[in-house]
């Protein structure tokens, strides 16, 4: 009888874990602060879309997103999401979220925000911190150029799509509308991504300017060399912006 009941423990022990794992499992996040697989799909980011228009008043396009056009929304996410929005607990609990476009009335840009974040969070030392500040800055220059290829790749299709438009037969008033809200969708998902840029280019300069108040170290003029490279490219990008209503922004070159 002890050894049949200690079996019955064995087994009842084996199962308690069996289901704690998986239930942990079911509701963590990806390695290093990655949006769990349970949160991925090919179209995550299509919201994008129909927030841009939505924020300016405008109706979503309802055609599939193309390769291209899925591209862009995927590349675009990260240079939105402002840095050091995830804190490490909630990268466990599934951390993917939409966010408003700066079209929305009451979004006010904070550029003090990051800096305090990145002072405040607990850090063994202060050259972590400038440490932190250069990493982001770099994930942002390393995002760039993909980015705005991929924007060039659309835009450039776009022109295509608004010239065929006028040659296709018997195109009905919705297709054309969804054709146009397409257009403006990426547009204004390239105008995000560009507002986004000089925002946290202002913001890192703050953070910079009180790390070396608080803690002065030859890494500050590093982290200022990085900045100013990412000023440079967002200064003239590869696309110029158009107003939220145009159709397309243009090409350089």
């Amino acid at each position: 009888m002890p050894d049949t009941v200690r079996q019955i423990r064995s087994v009842l022990s084996a199962v308690l874990l069996a289901l704690l794992a998986a239930s942990l499992a079911a509701c963590s996040g990806g390695d290093f602060g990655r949006t769990r697989e349970s949160m991925r799909s090919d179209d995550m980011h299509r919201w994008l879309g129909a927030e841009v228009t939505g924020s300016v008043g405008l109706k979503p396009s309802q055609f599939q997103l193309t390769d291209e056009e899925r591209q862009l929304r995927d590349l675009a996410y990260p240079m939105i999401e402002p840095p050091l929005s995830r804190p490490a607990w909630k990268s466990v609990f599934g951390d993917y979220k939409a966010m408003p476009s700066p079209w929305q009335q009451k979004i006010v840009f904070d550029r003090t925000m990051y800096g305090r974040t990145l002072i405040d969070e607990p850090h063994r030392s202060h050259s972590s911190r400038y440490a932190q500040l250069m990493e982001d800055v770099r994930n942002d220059i390393t995002r760039f150029e993909p980015f705005f290829a991929s924007a060039i790749r659309v835009i450039d299709l776009d022109r295509k799509r608004n010239a065929s438009m006028a040659r296709v037969s018997a195109l009905s008033p919705r297709e054309k509308d969804d054709a146009v809200a397409r257009m403006q969708e990426n547009s204004l998902i390239v105008q995000w991504v560009q507002q986004c840029l000089e925002q946290r280019i202002s913001s890192y300069r703050w953070a910079l300017e009180r790390l070396v108040i608080q803690a002065p170290d030859g890494l500050a003029a590093d982290a200022d060399r990085l900045i100013g490279e990412l000023a440079a490219q967002t200064a003239n990008p590869p696309v110029q912006a158009q107003p939220p209503y145009g159709r397309a922004v243009v090409s350089k070159g």
